[in-house]
């Protein structure tokens, strides 16, 4: 089989998207005293309850990274509540799952799984890599998402400062600051954990 070059190509399309993270907390640590058949069960209980959840709202699975998985909400590229709050609803559904993996991990006789859910707002570039029908994205909100996860306490949802600013009045939710993420710029970006009322 021959071994191709890493390519990638962009669409020359850009559009705004809801985009998140959810990222086990000290997987790493945990993994590293399990067997080999242990350690997959432990992830395959996380990453497809994540992603079942995902899907169920309407978010589609950018990639796998290790023992995380980005995504994103295509309908929040209409600008409309509708698209925000399946965003807001299947980032806090995930966090609801959190007794249900709870649940999975401890029949399996697995350590407790706890994870952070981090999600942010803004223009993407589309691109796919080469011998792949699969999209990927890049981009702010993608950056973003992973700078303000470890904002997040176990079991618990942020969103950036871009995202605050489109869903703040939607009736539904509280917001709560978690302080500013530190950019190296000339200015810090607020982070916010998110709650239903």
């Amino acid at each position: 089989m021959k071994v191709q070059d890493y390519m990638v190509a962009f669409s020359g399309r850009t559009n705004s998207y809801c985009v998140g993270i959810v990222d086990m907390v000290n997987s790493t640590k945990t993994s590293s005293q399990l067997s080999i058949e242990k350690t997959s069960k432990y992830y395959e209980i996380f990453l497809n309850t994540m992603a079942r959840v995902i899907n169920r709202f309407g978010g589609m699975i950018i990639k796998n990274i290790g023992d995380s998985l980005m995504f994103y909400f295509p309908e929040s590229s209409k600008g409309r509540r509708y698209g925000y709050m399946t965003c807001i609803e299947g980032c806090l559904a995930m966090i609801d799952a959190h007794d249900f993996v709870s649940e999975c991990a401890k029949k399996e006789q697995l350590p407790n799984i706890n994870y952070r859910v981090s999600c942010d707002f803004g223009p993407v570039m589309i691109m796919k890599q080469n011998g792949s029908d699969e999209l990927d994205m890049i981009g702010p909100p993608m950056n973003m998402c992973v700078k303000i996860n470890h904002f997040a306490s176990k079991n618990e949802f942020v969103i950036g400062g871009d995202l605050y600013e489109v869903v703040k009045k939607l009736p539904d939710y509280s917001f709560s600051s978690k302080g500013d993420c530190n950019l190296d710029f000339k200015y810090n970006y607020s982070v916010y954990s998110v709650f239903r009322k």
